[in-house]
């Protein structure tokens, strides 16, 4: 037998595919490590039926990631090396949510002048997702920005470290969508963003949200105050 009927499992409508907040009791065992930016802590937590698992899991405050694009439906990517995969990646603009106090939105706001030299007009959340819910609490946001306009030159951040380096360039939508699906593309917000923006797309870009939907990006990361 084929098809759908000869699965054993039950069948779930648009209205039930939504992830559930879910807190399970937990104790915090230790902080096995103190980062710059993040915390690794090891957690016991109580799973229904009475056991109880330890984990250790990255204490992480969120990103967000900027999704730019032009009047041409051109896509703008920076290109930024990345240690930890001995690698040089196109990736969107992108940062983490480490100043205090600072709205998700500012940040993307801040993150594409700075990292594009770009300011935009319009704001919409593209899509959620977490990096590594196996293990960390990050949470990122990935934001449309249309409406694009340059930040003036005597107005532009001057980057550092890795940053220093980068190169921007702009590529159109369906060629990026080419990319990331032959494997060219392999930063985790660059493929995400891109094929979402081309489903968005697809949807007449019904499918966007409101750039002031709420979200909870991550836990608290370290206090360095």
């Amino acid at each position: 037998m084929s098809g759908p009927d000869a699965l054993d499992l039950p069948v779930a409508t648009g209205e039930d595919l939504a992830d559930a907040l879910a807190e399970r009791p937990t104790e915090l065992v230790e902080t096995v490590f103190r980062g710059h930016v993040w915390d690794v802590v090891r957690e016991r937590v109580e799973l229904p039926g009475g056991r109880a698992v330890t984990r250790d899991v990255q204490r992480h405050p969120g990103a967000v990631t900027v999704l730019a694009l032009d009047d041409a439906e051109r896509v703008v990517l920076v290109r930024q090396y990345r240690h930890p995969v001995r690698r040089e990646l196109w990736e969107l603009p992108a940062g983490l949510l480490d100043v205090a106090g600072e709205p998700p939105l500012a940040a993307a706001q801040r993150e594409l002048a700075e990292e594009a030299d770009l300011r935009a007009d319009d704001w919409a959340v593209l899509v959620d997702w977490f990096n590594s819910p196996g293990g960390s609490s990050e949470g990122n946001r990935i934001y449309l920005a249309r409406g694009l306009s340059a930040v003036p030159e005597a107005e532009r951040h001057e980057r550092e470290d890795e940053e220093r380096d980068m190169v921007a360039v702009r590529v159109g939508l369906d060629e990026a969508v080419r990319a990331v699906l032959g494997g060219r593309l392999a930063n985790p917000g660059t493929v995400i963003g891109v094929l979402a923006l081309a489903a968005a797309r697809s949807a007449g870009f019904s499918t966007l949200r409101p750039a002031d939907t709420p979200w909870t990006p991550g836990l608290a990361g370290p206090d360095r105050s």
